[in-house]
């Protein structure tokens, strides 16, 4: 598996040499990988019927989530975005019904993140797809250091059972996260190279 070959345990210098992986891919590797992303984490989830996934709406050079959307609504799964609150807290989780526009709502920072409509119903989701900066072998994610899903993870684990995965191009994969005590493993990576199932700590 291709892997950012930074020694730093910095946290921001390995976030910042990780997205120029990610910002230096060609628009056709994007979608092919895209594509193959899809596959892979649709063969990893399975049944899909019923549940409902919450997704994310990709800003900047995300990897793009639509290939997925499509699969998984053919699998009869419902389709979540996270909606940010505020500063410091959870996120919380809408509807997001097929042909529905997505309105921006306030993202860390300087992003306006895409989500559903105020009126769509806010749901718990079964499934978590989570972007990420960078992800090691571990199953440990580096973020955009704002914590949001750290927090929503650990909130969700504590009252249902929920599968987080990993959502990214291959090239950002690095030999190791730092990861502190709050931080929330994921049960996987899905990449356009296959799926990533972390190894035992």
């Amino acid at each position: 598996m291709p892997q950012c070959p930074f020694p730093s345990t910095d946290k921001a210098d390995l976030r910042a040499q990780a997205l120029a992986q990610r910002n230096a891919l060609a628009p056709e590797a994007r979608a092919a990988a895209a594509e193959s992303a899809a596959d892979h984490a649709m063969a990893w989830l399975g049944e899909v019927k019923g549940e409902v996934v919450s997704v994310f709406a990709p800003i900047g050079s995300e990897i793009a989530t639509a290939p997925l959307v499509r699969r998984l609504r053919e699998g009869g799964a419902d389709i979540a975005l996270p909606v940010v609150l505020a500063p410091g807290k959870p996120l919380i989780f809408r509807l997001w019904e097929p042909g529905v526009e997505l309105e921006p709502s306030r993202g860390p920072g300087r992003f306006a993140i895409p989500a559903p409509p105020e009126s769509a119903p806010a749901v718990t989701p079964d499934v978590l797809v989570v972007p990420l900066a960078g992800f090691d072998a571990r199953g440990h994610r580096l973020g955009y250091g704002a914590g949001f899903y750290d927090r929503t993870l650990a909130l969700l684990r504590r009252v249902k059972r929920i599968e987080a995965v990993g959502y990214a191009f291959a090239v950002q994969e690095l030999p190791a996260v730092p990861d502190e005590p709050h931080d929330e493993r994921l049960d996987a990576i899905a990449t356009d190279g296959g799926i990533i199932r972390p190894v035992e700590e």
